[in-house]
């Protein structure tokens, strides 16, 4: 009987790596990361980095995760692509057009077809979602040192002329033209009024000739801007 202990452990010491053995089943696409339905974004030390949908292909699902600095494309990675040696071969090409198109206009890849399609699929969704993030996220302008204030509609005989005023502080850091006569003399005299503004820190510029009539409506509005700032 006491030899027998000794056998008995063996035999169920021996069966611990079998209950501990995870069985794999063959699947048509290796899953990197976890499943995504819809794009999410998130913020590293690197950049803006974006997962694209999930796209279901005859081959397999493709997910692509998209890392932007500013607007620009700086990295690509798979999470999910097809366990198939074209589609293997056909990602670095992918990727490096995507880099260089810094858009998801690239060609497909002979022989990835499906796989192609997918990861276009799945990298425009991430485009799509930094860009809806971009203009949800506040703007400088909003800031507590800066604002923006729009100036009153000036209607001229050319046109109507807006301005809208940012202002750091109590100086003027930018101006731009929401409404303006559609003319060729309004078009070359706005960067000059602009610029004229921006040294003078009011209203109190000359007026471009050849565009007398956008320049006092643009003027007007100005300080219509400017004194909406001081109230």
């Amino acid at each position: 009987m006491k030899r027998a202990i000794p056998v008995l452990v063996l035999s169920v010491a021996g069966l611990i790596p079998v209950w501990r053995y995870d069985v794999s089943t063959g699947t048509s696409s290796t899953e990197v990361a976890a499943p995504a339905s819809t794009p999410s974004t998130s913020s590293s030390g690197t950049g803006v980095v974006v997962k694209g949908t999930t796209v279901g292909t005859e081959k397999g699902d493709v997910q692509v995760e998209v890392t932007f600095e500013g607007d620009a494309i700086s990295a690509v990675r798979m999470l999910k692509q097809p366990n198939h040696p074209q589609t293997t071969a056909a990602v670095p090409t992918l990727i490096s057009e995507t880099l260089q198109a810094q858009s998801a206009d690239i060609d497909t890849v002979s022989g990835a077809t499906l796989t192609s399609e997918g990861y276009k699929e799945s990298l425009q969704a991430a485009i799509d979602a930094r860009a809806a993030a971009a203009e949800a996220a506040p703007s400088p302008a909003a800031s507590a040192a800066s604002r923006v204030v729009a100036g009153t509609t000036v209607g001229t005989e050319k046109g109507d002329v807006q301005v809208e005023v940012t202002f750091e502080g109590d100086a003027i850091s930018a101006v731009r033209m929401l409404k303006q006569p559609n003319h060729p003399q309004t078009t070359a005299a706005v960067p000059t009024l602009i610029s004229e503004t921006l040294q003078a820190q009011s209203a109190d510029i000359d007026t471009v000739s050849g565009a007398t009539l956008t320049s006092e409506g643009y003027k007007e509005s100005l300080q219509a801007a400017i004194d909406a700032k001081g109230a």
